[in-house]
């Protein structure tokens, strides 16, 4: 199968994603595609030099990180399941709005095109604040499946809502399929 792997910046969750992402690369071909926002931005769990030299190391492709190298997604029917791991809450507005102006959102617009599953691993700060209206105008989009997700720390962080991302391949499965993994919703 081929897949695409897209990365938004919620730096935070990586070593789960690159965990995922050694997973599938093993047994599929598997194109990475950061955000330019995550191509260019340190933070304090890496550089993104760093970042950038694993993901190629793990898929044995380079990553794609600019629009014009992800637009031919579609038109060549390159990829079989798109996954964006981790989803931002600016990313998740932009799908919800069909906005393509980032590679990660050029690459899902171009990919829909086909009518092939996108998958959204959600990880941000404000999914049960502004950025729930996002996810249920997304969960209700044909094509569209979420891996499923829960608060990471609802005291601490009452609105933050992560995917559980070693649920990504059971997502893939049943997104092939055209069915939803259930149930979305994880308890904390």
């Amino acid at each position: 199968m081929n897949i695409g792997f897209c990365m938004c910046g919620s730096f935070c969750t990586f070593s789960k994603v690159f965990a995922v992402l050694e997973e599938l690369a093993k047994t599929h071909t598997v194109y990475p595609i950061f955000s330019q926002n995550t191509a260019r931005t340190d933070s304090r769990f890496g550089t993104a030099e760093a970042h950038l030299h694993r993901a190629e190391e793990i898929c044995g492709n380079p990553v794609w990180r600019e629009i014009s190298e992800v637009e031919p997604i579609g038109p060549k029917k390159l990829l079989d399941i798109l996954i964006i791991a981790p989803c931002t809450g600016n990313t998740l507005a932009k799908l919800a709005h069909s906005i393509a102006d980032t590679s990660v959102t050029m690459a899902a617009k171009s990919h829909l095109r086909n009518s092939r599953p996108v998958l959204i691993a959600v990880s941000t700060n404000d999914g049960l604040a502004g950025a729930a209206e996002n996810i249920g105008r997304l969960l209700v989009k044909k094509n569209h499946y979420f891996v499923p997700f829960g608060q990471d720390d609802p005291i601490n962080k009452p609105t933050s809502l992560v995917a559980d991302f070693a649920r990504i391949p059971d997502t893939i499965d049943a997104a092939l399929l055209g069915i939803q993994l259930q149930p979305i919703l994880l308890r904390s």
